[in-house]
């Protein structure tokens, strides 16, 4: 198995409710390590870049919006496989649609307020982490 790593963003939805903590345990718990970690208020043009893949879609401005919204927390996160672990325990976009113990299920408020983001590849886990992280940041 490939030691990698993978990024994911607490959204606002999740840190409002004081959530960051239950989060990053059930990552670390379940074999992923923490490599960087950074509470930050995105200003727009952050979570415009950030989600550029985006912009052409009817959802784009609402997504902006609520990534601006409150403080986020921004994780490059470190394991076997772990941009597919995190996908795992993440679970559904949707979380109507999630397994039972996934983040979402348990977390999520709705398809849009659906608590974290995590990489879906490896090679937009690179991009995007060097998006938020300078690699001396990253241990």
């Amino acid at each position: 198995m490939a030691i990698e790593r993978t990024f994911s963003i607490i959204k606002p939805d999740a840190v409002e409710r004081n959530l960051i903590g239950k989060i990053v345990s059930h990552f670390e718990e379940s074999g992923l390590r923490v490599a960087a970690m950074r509470k930050q208020h995105l200003s727009r043009q952050e979570a415009e870049g950030f989600y550029a893949v985006h912009s052409e879609r009817p959802f784009f401005g609402e997504l902006v919006e609520f990534m601006t919204r409150s403080p986020v927390v921004l994780m490059v996160l470190e394991g076997e496989n772990a941009v597919l672990r995190n996908r795992e325990l993440m679970g559904a976009t949707n979380p109507a649609d999630a397994a039972e113990g996934t983040i979402r299920k348990m977390f999520a408020k709705s398809i849009g307020e659906n608590s974290v983001h995590g990489s879906d590849s490896p090679e937009n886990a690179a991009i995007e982490c060097a998006y938020f992280f300078r690699s001396t940041e990253v241990c």
